[in-house]
């Protein structure tokens, strides 16, 4: 199951559509936005939390974040707050404001959609990833052991993406990590 299934299942069609009318975008390129970046922010969040340290931060962040907020409420994704709170959730994903500059450049370059448009909506998908992980493991309180353990519980299927996503994304987000 990929992030925009779990954004389905979870109620989260309409914070897709708040994103959409937050950022610009119509529903068809917000759909196409969200795909194209989602591998690279679960590929981020699994390797953050491949080893029990990291998974320790991802299980606090999703026991004390109250990021199932932003599913359940989806007017917050206008908010200065949620965009503050999406761009402290990127820095523990990529490491650096470098690498997100990178990954919205080559979405930009995957989908033809304008890079503002792209650094404006990263921030606040990456809440909504956040509320999604939160709400399939019940705040945290459902992780299982670190990735290079054997799982992640309920987020095995979400993390454990198989294969690269063809978009060039994961490769800017696995080199950009040597370095930062």
């Amino acid at each position: 199951m990929d992030l925009m299934d779990l954004l389905s299942a979870s109620g989260g069609s309409d914070s897709l559509g708040q994103l959409a009318k937050t950022v610009g975008l119509g529903s068809n390129d917000t759909s196409n936005l969200v795909k194209a970046l989602a591998p690279a922010l679960m590929r981020g969040v699994q390797k953050n939390a491949a080893d029990d340290a990291g998974l320790a931060g991802l299980r606090r962040a999703l026991e004390t974040g109250g990021h199932d907020r932003y599913i359940d409420r989806p007017e917050l994704l206008a908010s200065e707050d949620t965009r503050n709170d999406g761009n402290n959730i990127l820095g523990h994903i990529f490491g650096s404001k470098d690498v997100s500059r990178n990954v919205a450049a080559a979405a930009a370059n995957d989908t033809g959609i304008d890079a503002g448009l792209i650094k404006k909506a990263l921030p606040l998908l990456a809440t909504l990833a956040m509320g999604v992980m939160s709400k399939k493991t019940s705040a945290g309180r459902e992780l299982g052991t670190s990735a290079s353990s054997g799982g992640l519980g309920p987020l095995g299927d979400l993390l454990n993406i198989g294969g690269q996503s063809g978009s060039g994304l994961d490769d800017i987000l696995g080199m950009a990590r040597k370095f930062f």
